[in-house]
C-alpha cells in the first residue's frame, strides 16, 4: 500500500471527536506507517517527524514545537464511536516517546482503537495524505474525510444536530450563523483551495430553521489548454510550499540548482522562494503534479 494513503474505518470517521489540524496530522502521519495487510498488535510505536509534518503543511520554523505541543495535547485526547447502537469511547494513544535529538516522537496507539485504523478489508474510507496538506483548519479536515466518504456519490446531507456532535462543538457557535461562518464556509474555502475536491453546499430548513446542509462534489477538473497551464501563476498557501519544497530539493532534476555542497535545506528554502515566484515557478509545475498537486 502507497505510504500517503490514509485509511480509516467509516466508524472513525463518523465519530464524536475533536482534534486541532496539527494534531489530525500527527495521528494520520502515524496511520500511513501501519501495514494493513497483517495483523499488529498495541505493541508497535510509530514514529511521527518534523520532517513529516513539513511536508504536511506545518511551518519549518515551529514544526518541531507544534510537535511537541500537539503529541501533548493527543494523549489526553479520546474519541466516541458508536458501534451496534452502543457508544463507546477509547483514546487514541496509550504513550508517547519523545526523541529529541533526532526530532521526533514516537506514538503507541491505544489497543481498541486499532481495529479501525488497520487491517481493514470493509466499510473504510482512503484518501492521500497530500490531499490535506494545505487545509489548516482542523473542521476542514474533518469535513473533508466525510465528503471523501461519499466520493463515489458526489452528494452529502448531514444535519446540523449530527455534525455538531461529531466535530464535539457543545455549546461553541450556538447561532448557526457563527456555526456556518466558523465551521461550514472556513472549511469548504480551504477544502476548495487545497484539496483535489470542488465543492458547494446549501441549506435545508425544517421550518424556519438551518436543519440539514446538503454538500455537492466533484474532483476538480484535469482538463486545462496546455498553453494556459505553461503561463499560469499558481498562488500555494505557506504550508504548500513548505511541503512541495521540501519534496522537490530531493529529486535530483533539481540538483543543479544547489551551489557546491549546498545542503538539502539551503536548496529547500531556494526552491520555496522559487515556488513564490510566477516566472521561476513554471519549471517546478510538472513535478509539483507528480507530487500531488491538483491544479
Amino acid at each position: 500500500m502507497d505510504k500517503n494513503q490514509i485509511v480509516k474505518s467509516n466508524q472513525v470517521i463518523e465519530a464524536s471527536y475533536q482534534l486541532s489540524a496539527v494534531e489530525q496530522r500527527i495521528v494520520l502521519a502515524a496511520i500511513c506507517r501501519i501495514p494493513k495487510s497483517q495483523e499488529i498488535t498495541d505493541d508497535e510505536l510509530y514514529p511521527v517527524s518534523v520532517h513529516e509534518l513539513e511536508l504536511l503543511g506545518v511551518h519549518e520554523k515551529t514544526a518541531y514545537r507544534d510537535l511537541k505541543e500537539g503529541i501533548n495535547r493527543l494523549y489526553d485526547r479520546s474519541i466516541n464511536l458508536t458501534i451496534e447502537n452502543k457508544s463507546i469511547k477509547m483514546r487514541w494513544v496509550q504513550e508517547i516517546q519523545f526523541l529529541d535529538s533526532q526530532g521526533t516522537i514516537g506514538i503507541r496507539f491505544s489497543k481498541p482503537i486499532l481495529p479501525f485504523i488497520s487491517n481493514l478489508s470493509r466499510e473504510f474510507t482512503k484518501y492521500a495524505l497530500s490531499d490535506i496538506a494545505g487545509i489548516n483548519s482542523g473542521y476542514g479536515i474533518r469535513i473533508y474525510e466525510l465528503l471523501v466518504q461519499y466520493k463515489s456519490i458526489g452528494k452529502r446531507e448531514l444535519s446540523v444536530e449530527n455534525m455538531r456532535k461529531m466535530l464535539e462543538l457543545g455549546t461553541k457557535y450556538p447561532l448557526f450563523a457563527d456555526f456556518k461562518k466558523r465551521v461550514i464556509d472556513t472549511a469548504v474555502d480551504q477544502i476548495n483551495e487545497y484539496s483535489p475536491l470542488e465543492v458547494k453546499y446549501e441549506q435545508k430548513k425544517t421550518g424556519r430553521k438551518v436543519t440539514h446542509i446538503l454538500f455537492s462534489f466533484k474532483e476538480k477538473s484535469k482538463s486545462i489548454n496546455h498553453q494556459n497551464e505553461q503561463d499560469k501563476f499558481y498562488k500555494l498557501s505557506d504550508a504548500q510550499i513548505n511541503m512541495y519544497g521540501n519534496q522537490l530539493c530531493q529529486l535530483p532534476e533539481f540538483s543543479q540548482l544547489a551551489f557546491g555542497n549546498e545542503s538539502y535545506e539551503v536548496l529547500a528554502s531556494k526552491i520555496k522562494e522559487m515556488l513564490r515566484d510566477p516566472a521561476q515557478q513554471k519549471q517546478f509545475i510538472p513535478h509539483l503534479k507528480n507530487l500531488g498537486f491538483k491544479s
